[in-house]
């Protein structure tokens, strides 16, 4: 699992962005309120990327359990336990868990969902059959993430579904122009990847040893840019 002072330093970042900064306009942005046109482009890449996680997920779920690492709102959360699955949603943010959390006890659901505020990493939370980790990876370098996936590689019995930012000319090009704001402007920065690269690393790294990559699909949506990738226990 990642532990260096990267992981650690955008950890903070992150809890610090999402529980105070950002959590009205993310609890706007999840929500069916109208928004702006940008920010509607932002929505619906991240609906069709839920949708396209969920696809790699069994229909019918009784009886197997699912951490969905870095949970937001919860709406991946909500939708796999319709299917039956048991659902242990973690996010860093008090405030995103408290949303989902409220929004989850008033919608119709055959599974359960378990809250936790705190890192996916945390040990009590014990081994599950699947890991989804939507967009909650996609401020980390290459190193750090290929370390995050042998930590969930450790815990997850069948598959890790996660996104990671491609590096593509447009999201450079975002990337770096992000740079230029003033820092108390900014969100914590997105961090670009080649999609080779990363395939080298897991390929290479001790803890990934016989997982195999077997889907990836990417999602463009105005300013939303994600990568989703599958891993398949040996």
């Amino acid at each position: 699992m990642a532990s260096t002072a990267t992981y650690l330093q955008k950890r903070g970042e992150l809890e610090t962005y999402f529980d105070r900064t950002a959590a009205e306009a993310w609890a706007k942005l999840t929500s069916d309120a109208p928004v702006s046109g940008i920010r509607a482009t932002v929505r619906a890449g991240r609906d069709a990327m839920r949708e396209t996680l969920l696809s790699w997920l069994p229909d019918e779920m009784s009886g197997l359990t699912l951490l969905d690492a870095g949970c937001g709102a919860g709406q991946l959360a909500v939708e796999a336990a319709r299917r039956g699955a048991h659902v242990i949603a973690v996010d860093l943010s008090k405030t995103l868990v408290e949303l989902a959390r409220d929004r989850a006890a008033e919608l119709p659901m055959s599974g359960s969902i378990e809250f936790h505020v705190g890192d996916a990493f945390d040990p009590f939370l014990g081994k599950v059959d699947y890991i989804v980790a939507m967009d909650s990876v996609i401020h980390y370098g290459a190193e750090d993430i290929t370390d995050i996936l042998a930590g969930f590689a450790a815990r997850a019995n069948r598959s890790i579904c996660f996104t990671f930012a491609p590096r593509t000319p447009a999201l450079t090009a975002m990337h770096t122009v992000g740079k230029l704001f003033p820092k108390s402007d900014r969100s914590p920065a997105i961090q670009p990847i080649s999609e080779d690269g990363l395939r080298r690393r897991i390929e290479t790294h001790n803890g990934l040893e016989g997982w195999a990559a077997p889907r990836t699909r990417r999602v463009k949506s105005g300013f939303y840019i994600s990568q989703a990738m599958e891993l398949t226990a040996p």
